[in-house]
């Protein structure tokens, strides 16, 4: 599409949803093939159907316009806090530890920037939709996303072997990012998976039965809504800075967003453990208890 297709698209979409959006109602936030300047299509959008200044009614903004410092990697800065946690619990040292991506987007794609850069993970494999790339010496994360802006794919990096994505997902690794598709993980190829963390990155790359399979296995899953929920977690972040006309520095958004994924990370852990079940019914357990919670509140049981 046309830069113009994609501004009449998007504010478009505004004008038909206008009804039920609001900074007290619903608040988009990015997600797949959007970025700032769309966001700040549909806010303008907004403000001139409304006819007034709404900053905190759309998420992922351009920062002159209200948007936030770190949102554009917000959801990968807080995937990487939860392998933190879990290689802490697994005595597995980062310094070194091998790590593949499935999905060289942008969450996949500061992932690995950010592994490699803050603990020097060694990144061996990384793919998008065109295909993988493999060096079990290592791959500059950086070089591989420079390539893909220029080719379209992280296919053909010098350097590198090229590998099926289903090849990918059955390396031997420490961590597997898988940051795509949903359900690449499943009866049929779980157990070759040899990793010890799966930071699930995309939405659903885990199938159920497969769950429980990877847990009887003894592999750690940090579950999809707990690992990539650093993105909407900024998302409000940058509703609440909106509300006040205060935006916080890049350093204090992050140490914000460390404090809510790590303690997210402890309590996920400590109600899997205390049922003995796998990670994604531990933060189920919790949402659950937390809607009790707040119905017996409110007196409706």
């Amino acid at each position: 599409m046309s830069s113009n297709e994609i501004e009449k698209l998007a504010r478009n979409y505004i004008r038909n949803l206008a009804d039920v959006l609001g900074p007290n109602v619903d608040v988009p936030a990015p997600d797949v093939y959007t970025n700032p300047q769309i966001m700040a299509y549909m806010l303008d959008e907004y403000e001139t159907i409304v006819r007034k200044h709404a900053p905190s009614v759309i998420t992922g903004k351009p920062l002159a316009l209200g948007g936030s410092a770190g949102r554009s990697i917000a959801t990968a800065q807080g995937g990487v806090y939860c392998i933190r946690e879990a290689a802490k619990d697994l005595d597995l040292n980062l310094n070194g530890a091998s790590v593949v991506v499935q999905g060289y987007g942008n969450a996949g794609s500061w992932a690995a920037k950010i592994l490699k850069d803050t603990f020097n993970c060694k990144i061996i494999a990384v793919s998008d939709s065109k295909g993988g790339i493999y060096n079990e010496n290592g791959i500059d994360p950086h070089e591989a996303a420079l390539h893909k802006e220029k080719t379209r794919t992280v296919v053909g990096l010098d350097g590198t072997k090229e590998i099926s994505n289903e090849e990918l997902l059955e390396l031997d690794c420490d961590v597997l990012v898988p940051a795509a598709l949903e359900n690449v993980i499943t009866r049929k190829n779980v157990e070759n998976i040899s990793c010890k963390i799966i930071a699930e990155l995309a939405n659903g790359p885990t199938t159920p039965d497969a769950d429980q399979i990877l847990f009887q296995k003894g592999t750690l899953v940090i579950p999809d809504f707990l690992c990539n929920a650093g993105g909407v977690t900024v998302s409000y972040f940058e509703m609440v800075q909106g509300y006040y006309r205060y935006f916080w520095t890049e350093k204090e958004l992050f140490e914000a967003l460390n404090r809510v994924m790590t303690r997210a990370y402890r309590s996920t852990v400590e109600q899997s453990q205390k049922f003995d079940t796998h990670n994604r019914m531990g933060a189920y357990i919790i949402a659950l208890e937390r809607v009790i919670t707040a119905m017996q509140l409110r007196g409706w049981i």
